[in-house]
């Protein structure tokens, strides 16, 4: 039963009345949510707040037949939703293909990634969602829909159903349109990747070289407690790429591997000093089949434009005596535009400042008011499946297209089978007419 089913980190239990379901096929699947009733898809369960809760049923596609059928002629993959993406990347080896990015661990599921505005990080980069080429979904007749995008960089798009052309509100989508049973994905040649980690980078240098630094190298993250007088670099470089040269910084080589959280067991973290090896074993920070990150953790994050992030960088350093009781580690990602409309890069190039929590919820929920009231003047946005306690009121004035995704979500599911708690939150339902 899903009474005793919890996410990753501990700190949410599912309770859902229908329990969980597991169907083995399409034809399953599709028999399910037509039965009627509400229904939420729970991917890997790295979520950490309620995005995959619902009053219903809960289904997990670990049973589904594994989907991986690579086009090499046009460079695509069409792949199971469920699959996690070290699954998919397992498959492509055999290709010569790759991922252009891939989130900070390899334990995600596809569907669960880009539902959420998942991201890796790189100037060059998007959200994981901005590979996504087509998606799949069962819909709350039960049927199965179909949903391209144009040519025209993934904000256009011809479909089946009811979507209408919106393609921009059908990836990044918070499970509310639908259970994703597949994804097909652009794809790139295979490459290989040395990852270097830099010391003692000062907080002066790295502040007024900001937008700078994030293009030193292929995907870059800064890692920091906030404290101190240096952030520690790991930058990602693709072989052939210029070698990254951070002198002028003042930060220094690292002598020896190190796994983002200080303490933890660095053989869980993927290799370093500059060893070259495979895209996908070198642009997670964690390796597959290890632990990742701290495992006992509560997660935030919120993402600024790219303008606003030193501005940011110098606020946050001032909430240092808030964050210290409760913050294990803090990471700075660079992450490119994208189109799709509750992307938390929509429409502008944006900085990540994620926040990995001591596992204490009633510690860490005044923090993130402090935290979001000091960044509120940057337009922040919340990652999707994190903690943040930011208003809808503030949401639907920070994206674009947030009144077009309401309408969509109300066109196509006008009955509310796959909304929940979070999504009557952010997008309240109609009135009933009559």
């Amino acid at each position: 039963m899903a009474g005793n089913l919890t996410n990753w980190a501990r700190n949410v239990e599912f309770q859902a009345a229908g329990g969980l379901r597991t169907p083995a096929s399409l034809d399953e699947l599709c028999a399910l949510v037509a039965e009627g009733g509400r229904v939420r898809a729970l991917g890997a369960g790295h979520s950490f707040n309620r995005a995959a809760d619902t009053t219903g049923t809960l289904v997990s596609l670990s049973r589904m037949p594994r989907l991986a059928e690579v086009d090499t002629g046009a460079r695509t993959v069409r792949a199971g939703a469920g699959m996690t993406f070290a699954q998919l990347c397992a498959a492509l080896r055999p290709y010569g293909l790759a991922l252009p990015n891939l989130p900070s661990t390899p334990h995600f599921t596809l569907a669960g990634a880009y539902a959420t505005g998942t991201h890796g990080s790189g100037d060059a980069h998007g959200t994981l969602a901005t590979a996504v080429r087509a998606v799949e979904l069962v819909t709350a007749d039960g049927k199965v829909s179909t949903l391209s995008s144009a040519e025209d960089g993934g904000v256009g798009g011809d479909f089946d159903g009811d979507f209408g052309g919106d393609f921009g509100g059908a990836v990044t989508s918070l499970g509310a349109l639908g259970i994703a049973t597949a994804v097909t994905l652009d794809l790139c040649p295979a490459f290989e990747v040395e990852q270097h980690v830099y010391e003692g980078l000062p907080w002066g240098a790295f502040t007024e070289h900001i937008d700078a630094l994030p293009a030193t190298a292929y995907s870059v993250s800064a890692f920091t407690d906030w404290g101190g007088d240096s952030v520690r670099l790991w930058l990602k470089r693709r072989v052939g790429d210029p070698l990254p040269d951070l002198a002028w910084t003042g930060a220094r080589p690292a002598t020896r591997p190190h796994h983002p959280i200080d303490g933890m067991p660095t053989a869980n973290a993927t290799e370093q000093l500059g060893v070259a090896g495979p895209w996908d074993e070198r642009l997670p920070h964690f390796r597959s089949g290890f632990l990742p990150s701290a495992g006992d953790e509560l997660q935030s994050e919120y993402l600024v434009p790219r303008t606003d992030a030193a501005a940011a960088v110098q606020a946050l350093r001032t909430l240092r005596p808030w964050l210290a009781p409760v913050l294990q580690v803090s990471e700075i990602r660079s992450v490119a535009a994208d189109g799709q409309w509750l992307s938390p890069s929509h429409g502008r190039a944006s900085v990540a400042f994620h926040f990995t929590w001591v596992a204490d919820a009633a510690a860490v929920e005044p923090v993130l008011v402090r935290l979001e009231e000091a960044l509120a003047p940057f337009d922040a946005r919340p990652h999707w499946g994190k903690l943040s306690t930011t208003a809808p009121e503030a949401l639907r004035r920070s994206y674009a297209r947030w009144d077009d995704f309401a309408a969509l979500l109300a066109r196509c599911d006008p009955g509310g089978t796959f909304r929940n708690a979070p999504l009557d939150h952010y997008f309240p339902a109609a009135p009933a007419s009559g």
